[in-house]
């Protein structure tokens, strides 16, 4: 087996949509994602803008929507799904969320879930979006550079991103129980945060902050664990073992896993590190040429926020 690279490595596109469609039949998004969409929330009191629309992306997967919901009740959600099995619990939700409000007999608003291969010609329109609000997506894409230029064109100037993911010491132990033991990657490398920041700015957004944490999760046996991780996803790596696992495989793992993440207090450990990120569209800039075309949509957005640098 080939020594693990350094540099984040792409997912493997048709296991993250196994893992995708598996996810969907959760009741609801992972324990994981709902405690990070909390603390990316959190984030939201340093930015002063205050998005008259938002866009969920993700939405079902990423359990953020309260969370946001809560600070800005009086801005517009719209929300994102990758696939048809996700749209449809999401549109699920909005519909029950719906019902709930007193005034649903008299107001009927336009579902506002879209295909993520459909926002060319999403109903937010040409002037974009304030906020796009993305929680535990960065590991879940197999391009990230691509998905990342594709949120910048769905941004108004001035709009913002909010985006987290996990970071390259997650399940630093399991990754090396699994080399000691020469088996196939358990997980790709995830992106570290200087590398996300300099994807943001190559991707076209301004003044990128980033943030990281380390937190520790334990459980008290090894199938406890496992139950646990099958609501995060599964390995996509590219590496990874191909085919049908065994019982006896099964068994194996288990007892690996007893013996080489057990800590003194003699409970199962992981770590996690959380990536976050939060960058602006900055108004368009022209190239110094001696013919220089412009979009009408740019030349708007230049004239409403004054003549760019160059």
């Amino acid at each position: 087996m080939p020594a693990p690279s350094s540099a984040p490595v792409a997912p493997q596109r048709q296991a993250l949509l196994h893992q995708a469609r598996r996810l969907s039949r959760l009741p609801e998004a992972s324990w994981l994602n709902q405690e990070v969409a909390r603390r990316l929330s959190a984030k939201l009191e340093m930015i002063l803008v205050q998005p008259r629309q938002w866009l969920d992306w993700g939405a079902f997967l990423g359990g953020g929507a309260s969370e946001v919901q809560n600070r800005y009740p009086q801005s517009r959600r719209w929300i994102v799904e990758p696939l048809p099995e996700l749209i449809e619990r999401s549109r699920a939700q909005w519909r029950a969320q719906a019902t709930k409000t007193w005034w649903a007999p008299w107001r009927r608003e336009a579902e506002p879930i879209v295909s993520a291969d459909a926002t060319e010609t999403a109903p937010w329109g040409d002037q974009g979006i304030q906020m796009l609000w993305a929680n535990m997506a960065l590991h879940a894409h197999p391009d990230l550079p691509a998905l990342l230029k594709q949120w910048h064109g769905i941004l108004a100037v001035d709009g913002f991103l909010m985006c987290s993911g996990l970071g390259p010491d997650t399940a630093r132990e399991l990754r090396q129980l699994y080399r000691e033991l020469g088996w196939p990657l358990p997980t790709i490398d995830f992106i570290d945060m200087h590398d996300l920041g300099d994807a943001l700015v190559e991707a076209g957004f301004a003044d990128p902050v980033m943030d990281m944490e380390r937190i520790t999760l334990t459980w008290a046996n090894a199938e406890d664990m496992l139950a646990e991780w099958r609501t995060w996803g599964g390995n996509v790596a590219q590496g990874r073992a191909a085919g049908w696992r065994t019982p006896r495989w099964h068994a194996r793992l288990t007892e690996a896993l007893t013996q080489g993440l057990k800590r003194p207090d003699g409970r199962l450990g992981l770590t996690i590190e959380l990536v976050y990120g939060h960058a602006f569209k900055p108004a368009p800039r022209l190239p110094l040429a001696a013919e220089t075309r412009v979009s009408l949509t740019d030349m708007k957005a230049m004239i409403k926020h004054g003549t760019p640098k160059t």
